[in-house]
């Protein structure tokens, strides 16, 4: 249920107001806005009658929620979500997400395999346009017998990377007994794979970093609001959401990308949206054109996989784009982007 609140109100009578929300055993969201603030109510609100709020001199308007998220809801925060990462260190250069005004690259290999290649690829992509390095240490494979990656020597490489660059850098997390490590990660990522693990979802709630956070291979938009849920329920609000190609009964691409989730998550949700081209479509040429159609329907990020070897990549091999390829991407998406007034 959302509540919104006179906008004459004083402050003591709104924290009394609250105060007797919470003596009834509700939690509750605010979202101060420019022209209005409104209060999410948390918790079973059935029986509540919203004419029994209207009585209280500080409340507008009540009116239930029918959507099962709540805080990753428009209704409970109608102005977008704007997430900085990297921010506050010396060196780095953060990058902000969800303004409007930016399209950001998230780009780098798919996997980090050695010092001089994570140092290549994000020299590359940081001449290119890139605002953060991707990099996986952790790497969850379908096969047991494929590169599982350099675990803590990858981290260690990601974050000489990032001084050397000033970039921010984003790698995966796979399980709650590795979030130590990730200190010095600025963007935590939860594959597709552990999109529904919910106790990670609740351990990162508690750690305040933003997260990139991946649409499961079959998940539907309402799981994935409702894992972001999870996230934003444990006090974290810095979410982003992946859409990344989910299953289809066609496979001739690796998986089929979803740009109508873009629109529609911006319609109903308040956090911003990323297209992740390279695992929607597994086809290098391919990758380009979805990047385009991603910014067209207006996408807040893109994440895109870069290795200055790729026929050596130790994983996503055929999915990488060169150097060459992924800066004339992006001097391409920059015309795109300016079309609305954006950049990348």
């Amino acid at each position: 249920m959302i509540v919104i609140l006179k906008k004459e109100a004083g402050r003591q009578d709104v924290e009394r107001f609250l105060e007797d929300v919470k003596k009834k055993g509700f939690g509750v969201h605010i979202s101060e806005g420019v022209d209005k603030t409104i209060v999410g109510l948390l918790g079973d609100t059935s029986k509540i009658d919203p004419e029994d709020l209207l009585a209280n001199d500080v409340v507008e308007s009540a009116e239930r929620v029918s959507a099962p998220y709540k805080m990753a809801s428009r209704s409970f925060h109608p102005e977008n979500t704007v997430i900085t990462i990297g921010g506050g260190q010396a060196g780095v250069t953060p990058c902000i997400i969800g303004d409007g005004s930016t399209v950001p690259l998230i780009a780098g290999p798919c996997s980090v395999e050695s010092e001089q290649q994570i140092l290549d690829a994000a020299q590359a992509v940081k001449a290119a346009g890139a605002r953060i390095l991707r990099g996986g240490a952790y790497k969850p494979r379908t096969s047991p017998y494929s590169f599982q990656g350099l675990g803590l020597e990858g981290l260690r490489l990601l974050e000489l990377a990032k001084k050397a660059t000033g970039l921010p850098v984003c790698s995966e997390l796979m399980a709650i007994s590795e979030m130590r490590y990730f200190e010095n990660v600025d963007l935590i990522q939860v594959g597709a794979r552990n999109f529904q693990n919910f106790d990670l979802l609740k351990e990162l709630g508690h750690s305040g970093k933003p997260v990139l956070l991946k649409r499961g291979l079959s998940g539907t938009i309402s799981e994935l609001l409702m894992s972001a849920e999870y996230i934003m329920a444990s006090g974290n609000e810095n979410v982003i959401l992946c859409e990344r190609g989910i299953r289809t009964y066609d496979g001739y691409t690796r998986n089929c990308l979803d740009l109508s989730a873009v629109p529609y998550l911006h319609k109903v949700s308040h956090l911003p949206v990323v297209i992740d081209p390279s695992h929607a479509c597994g086809i290098r040429w391919m990758v380009p054109v979805l990047a385009q159609a991603a910014v067209a329907a207006g996408a807040d990020g893109l994440e895109i996989e870069v290795h200055c070897h790729p026929e050596k990549a130790l994983s996503d091999a055929s999915q990488q784009l060169t150097p060459e390829q992924f800066s004339a991407l992006a001097e391409k998406l920059g015309k795109y982007a300016a079309v609305e007034g954006r950049t990348i």
